[in-house]
């Protein structure tokens, strides 16, 4: 049976009208963003520049290179312009209202704070996000955004606050030329157009007037904190060193390689073992053989020889989970094909012809001899939340969100997405999967971004903290979620309120008590045109403390939190 929460603080002398959110009458519906672009305008200036600036460095050849090759994409993208975009790829979709990225902000001491913040947290809440740099020339996914990272530190009852871009090398030779140059993975690479502008990279690349040997990622996805480095990544690329300083600022040390170890890209979402401290990771490639590999770190950052995954042919990975002993791999129906570029589509393919799948490797297998399959069709989990053993039953239990179309994300079609929490059970001793909905009809909403508790990764959790993605693509709030009973408590973060992934932090490392923590969340008030960050007791499911910024803070992407312990330890 479903509950809502007002936020109403505990102090009954705080609990004004402005926390009233009246969840009780709370209608869900499908949104989409209003077309109206906000940049800073220094981004609107320098973006507004046809030609790349003449670079002193540059000889003769290269300069007259650069200026053939800026003529031949301006015609390509009035071209492009000609004919409407999809709403996947329209930046007046993509990147409208809080979508909409914002300048950098250096620290901000003593921010303003509504309510009592826990004396239990004490160092920073960090989280990664798109934001394009420059204003979009052509098209625009939200996910092919710069990273910029979203810092409030926690240091007894005060908090602060910064945004700094994650300086890639993307970034860094973009801000140099004054205007974007590489391109977007998924709102440009679609089409005969997609081919054109990979062909007008690469020739720049050979006239030496961009440098694409040291990654074109954008590191705006996930965060982890490991080995005493925070590192910001995507998983087109390598992991990106990101050090917070003494005063609660962003600086970026550089590209993280694991000291020499790691030469493939590395995704997202690597899981880190509260038990044993190690990470784990996978890597994929859309080009060539082999298409995935697995691999983990030590503890100390010492990295295992890489296991290649036998796959048929290129799949999105983008998650992936961890059990005690096991590694588990989705094999699923959004798959990589080039060849659809030469027909004119998007390489991104849903395969309805193709059977979703689940791999269950041993963590510490040194090759994929061993792995186990099991089938589960017609599912497509963007993310997966947890997963355990259930030796009795010699089945894993998996816990994602399946979603439908499954690439609604990224290709436009007409049908609602759906996202629904699900427990999977991979038996392997028959090989056979079982697959059902946690909650109820009458309780199904969108569960998108989220977690559980992070000391039980990997182990029996019971709840499961996730974001409200309704209306989509907002998300109004978080539902907690007892994933043995199916029962949702749903809070609401107020009128006219939109925030995004709800980071559980828990009160202390060994509480016997799995909820015993607090859930942190970014907060924009879209009337007020102001941010906020929220604290809410997970147990109570009651509003602590409200935070209030001193800038915007878009909707994002995924986030951690770094204890003050570990701040003190950076390398």
């Amino acid at each position: 049976m479903a509950t809502s929460t007002t936020s109403s603080l505990l102090n009954p002398k705080l609990r004004t009208n402005s926390f009233s959110h009246t969840n009780s009458t709370r209608t869900i519906k499908c949104s989409l963003q209003t077309p109206a672009l906000n940049f800073p305008a220094y981004q609107k200036q320098k973006s507004s520049q046809s030609c790349s600036p003449s670079n002193p460095q540059w000889n003769i050849i290269q300069k007259a290179a650069a200026m053939a090759l800026d003529v031949v994409e301006g015609a390509l993208t009035e071209r492009e312009l000609e004919h409407p975009l999809p709403k996947t790829a329209d930046p007046r979709v993509q990147i409208a209202g809080n979508f909409s990225p914002v300048a950098e902000q250096s620290v901000k001491h003593q921010l303003p704070v509504v309510g009592k913040i826990p004396d239990s947290i004490q160092g920073m809440y960090v989280r990664n996000g798109a934001n394009p740099l420059f204003e979009p020339v052509a098209g625009h996914h939200f996910f092919d955004g710069d990273g910029m990272i979203h810092a409030v530190q926690f240091k007894n009852g005060a908090a602060s606050y910064a945004c700094r871009f994650t300086e890639t090398q993307r970034l860094v030779q973009e801000r140099a030329l004054g205007r974007p140059i590489f391109p977007k993975a998924i709102g440009e690479l679609h089409g005969h157009s997609g081919i054109a502008r990979l062909l007008l990279f690469y020739a720049r690349g050979l006239f030496k007037l961009v440098d694409h040997d040291h990654g074109t990622g954008v590191a705006n996805a996930g965060l982890v904190y490991f080995n005493n480095r925070l590192l910001a990544m995507s998983e087109d690329d390598l992991p990106y060193h990101v050090r917070v300083t003494p005063k609660g600022d962003l600086k970026t040390v550089g590209r993280y390689n694991f000291n020499g170890q790691l030469k493939s890209t590395m995704i997202a979402h690597p899981k880190l073992d509260p038990v044993s401290g190690e990470l784990f990771a996978l890597s994929y490639d859309v080009i060539q053989k082999p298409y995935l590999k697995y691999f983990r770190f030590s503890k100390t950052g010492e990295k295992s020889e890489d296991v290649e995954i036998p796959v048929s042919e290129p799949t999105m990975m983008h998650d992936f989970a961890i059990t005690e002993k096991f590694v588990v791999v989705p094999d699923q129906q959004v798959v990589f094909k080039m060849s659809e570029m030469i027909r004119g589509g998007s390489p991104v393919v849903y395969d309805k012809n193709k059977v979703s799948r689940f791999g269950v490797l041993d963590k510490y297998a040194k090759d994929a001899c061993a792995m186990k399959w099991v089938e589960v069709p017609d599912c497509f989990c963007f993310h997966l939340w947890n997963a355990w053993e259930e030796p009795e039953n010699d089945e894993i239990v998996v816990i994602g969100s399946c979603m439908t179309p499954p690439d609604s994300i990224f290709n436009e079609c007409d049908e609602g997405l759906k996202s629904v929490l699900s427990e999977i059970r991979l038996n392997l001793k028959t090989g056979k999967s079982t697959r059902r909905a946690i909650m109820s009809d009458e309780d199904q909403v969108n569960l998108e971004a989220g977690m559980v508790n992070r000391n039980k990764l990997g182990q029996k959790t019971q709840y499961a903290y996730l974001a409200i993605a309704e209306p989509w693509p907002k998300v109004s709030g978080f539902a907690k979620v007892n994933l043995f009973t199916g029962e949702v408590k749903k809070f609401f973060y107020g009128n006219e309120k939109y925030g995004g992934e709800p980071l559980f932090l828990p009160k202390a490392p060994n509480s016997e008590q799995e909820d015993d923590g607090y859930i942190l969340a970014f907060v924009h008030d879209e009337k007020a045109w102001k941010s906020e960050l929220q604290i809410v007791n997970a147990s109570t499911m009651e509003l602590e403390a409200i935070i209030k910024l001193p800038s915007r803070v878009p909707y994002g992407f995924h986030g951690t939190f770094i204890n003050a312990k570990d701040l003190t330890n950076q390398a």
